[in-house]
């Protein structure tokens, strides 16, 4: 199981990013763990400066932008 984090402060695009992945994730059956970091100390942690941004298994994915529904798909390897 892959374990995805979205990190943001609750912002629009970190909710879009969140919605994004979410519908990729159920579309295709995928499993994994998807959870959303508001704490910014956690958030300052991964070294990020521009949210919203995506940890795929700890490692840093995407940053500043939301991503595509191809951006995730990639990451996933679909």
């Amino acid at each position: 199981m892959k374990e995805v984090k979205i990190l943001g402060p609750g912002c629009a695009k970190c909710k879009s990013t969140y919605q994004v992945i979410e519908k990729v994730i159920n579309e295709n059956n995928l499993d994994v763990k998807l959870t959303k970091i508001e704490d910014i100390t956690e958030i300052m942690s991964y070294n990020v400066m521009g949210t919203p941004a995506v940890v795929v298994d700890e490692v840093v994915k995407i940053k500043g932008h939301v991503p595509s529904e191809n951006e995730i798909k990639q990451i996933f390897g679909i």
